[in-house]
């Protein structure tokens, strides 16, 4: 439990203005993705970027913040989590002011990464604090689902701004809207927010850190790269052996230690390892798809970036309206309803589009965005409960960070692997039928990711998984489970 301050008994009002700091910190987050997909375009012209080039623009920020989630869930349970969240805030938005003034595709990449470090240093840590000041079940499961909801916000208002802002101003200026959102994130954040951390303190983990940022690395250069160098070549081949020896090393590795980064034991709990791989496909789906339809609908159809935003909306109306509605359900109903409609909401959008080929009429496309929104926001939450479900709360940093990194590497291949695809039937921003073709493909991806999440939900969320997780928790005796 908290070592500073009982924060169950917090009043409500105090335990509200906490929530809504913590959902500040992912609205920054997810606010900066959407907002950078939809002047992907722009960008790629004024910095004469390929499609791996804009793939790096987005993969580079979350293959840092996927690396680091963990490392910087367990420094919070250690040094306070208050104190990481706010150092966090700092780098983000020293990061995007940065990045607003980068004079070159490499110096944005760059660029992204800070923001990133910073990035790393919010969400899990804004779950950790959730999960400590919201102790009652369904209680917190309801604050998860207004958390979750957030990401319907930031989808909402990302293409629109973000739209707004490249077509009347610049694509730089899409930097500039995390600069006042960060200052007063820190001043809440320093003033409401109760500093806690973890009973027992886990020891740094350098070479597991090392080789969780290799394997990541290693594995999306090869998927990036290889339409252009070709999946024969020296260096893609060195780098999947490379990326395969880091996997091996760190499960060996981690195995071996008292205090690893990546706790292993928590995937013996089947909802926890469910929905570590619901979140992977679930993340790389939407990944896939904001990269693809952003292209899609720009450089094929010629919209503005501000038309492009506002198409976007039948999808985060629907991630806005049902993240949070998923929160109460999982509250009263568990997370298995919410898995499986959502599962066959994104599996039928997936479906819908694969099945269109060059016949993209405007409605469908409203209903498959409706449909992916729908699908996502009803799983997102449920993602979050379930994988914390019988957790201990003394290493709810180290939890949520790994549920959060399961996000993030989802989204790196979701955007690296639809990106990889469509770079496989050309060499620049494709147009027409070329792009559609390899659309069609990427499409049946997504539809992919939705079987298969259908497939764990129902696998991992009956008795036989709820049996699993209780022998986890049983290892965690000395903690307080959530």
């Amino acid at each position: 439990m908290s070592t500073s301050l009982d924060t169950a008994t917090a009043a409500p009002v105090r335990k509200g203005v906490v929530l809504s700091i913590c959902c500040m910190s992912i609205l920054l987050v997810s606010l900066d993705i959407t907002i950078l997909n939809v002047a992907l375009p722009s960008i790629q012209r004024d910095l004469h970027a390929s499609i791996a080039g804009a793939q790096w623009a987005i993969d580079a920020y979350t293959l840092v913040l996927a690396s680091l989630l963990l490392l910087a869930g367990a420094t919070a349970d250690r040094v306070g989590r208050r104190r990481i969240f706010q150092y966090g805030l700092v780098v983000f938005t020293l990061g995007s002011l940065l990045c607003s003034v980068a004079p070159g595709l490499g110096w944005l990449i760059a660029f992204r990464m800070i923001q990133a470090t910073g990035g790393s240093m919010l969400n899990p840590v804004a779950l950790s604090i959730i999960s400590n000041t919201f102790t009652d079940a369904k209680e917190r499961a309801r604050a998860v689902g207004a958390w979750s909801g957030v990401v319907g916000i930031s989808i909402a208002c990302g293409p629109i701004i973000g739209g707004a802002l490249v077509d009347g101003v610049g694509w730089r200026s899409v930097f500039w809207i995390n600069v006042p959102l960060g200052v007063v994130a820190f001043v809440l954040a320093r003033r409401y927010i109760p500093e806690s951390r973890a009973a027992t303190f886990r020891r740094p983990d350098p070479v597991g850190q090392v080789l969780v940022i290799t394997f990541l690395a290693s594995l999306l250069f090869a998927i990036i790269e290889a339409p252009a160098r070709g999946w024969t070549s020296g260096l893609i081949g060195s780098s999947v052996l490379v990326s395969v020896a880091s996997l091996v090393a760190l499960l060996f590795y981690e195995l071996r230690r008292t205090q690893p980064l990546l706790e292993l034991r928590f995937f013996r709990s089947a909802p926890f390892s469910g929905a570590s791989i619901t979140a992977v496909s679930a993340f790389a789906a939407l990944g896939g798809f904001l990269f693809l339809n952003t292209l899609y609908l720009q450089d094929v159809r010629g919209l503005s970036a501000f038309r492009a935003g506002l198409f976007l909306l039948p999808m985060a109306g629907a991630m806005f309206v049902f993240g949070p509605l998923s929160g109460y359900l999982v509250a009263r109903r568990g997370p298995r309803p919410s898995l499986v409609l959502g599962s066959l909401s994104l599996a039928g959008a997936g479906l819908l589009f694969a099945l269109w080929g060059q016949r993209l009429p405007d409605s469908r496309l409203f209903l498959g965005y409706f449909l992916i929104g729908l699908g996502l926001g009803l799983m997102n939450s449920a993602i979050t409960n379930t994988a914390l479900s019988g957790m201990p709360r003394a290493q709810s940093g180290v939890a949520s960070a790994t549920t959060s990194t399961c996000r993030q590497v989802g989204q790196s291949l979701g955007v690296a692997i639809v990106g990889s695809v469509l770079a496989t039937g050309a060499r620049r921003v494709m147009v027409g039928a070329a792009f559609t073709s390899g659309a069609s493909h990427s499409w049946w991806i997504i539809f992919g990711c939705g079987v298969l999440v259908f497939v764990v939900a129902l696998t991992t969320t009956g008795s036989w998984g709820a049996a699993t997780a209780r022998r986890t928790a049983a290892h965690f005796s000395s903690a307080e489970p959530w």
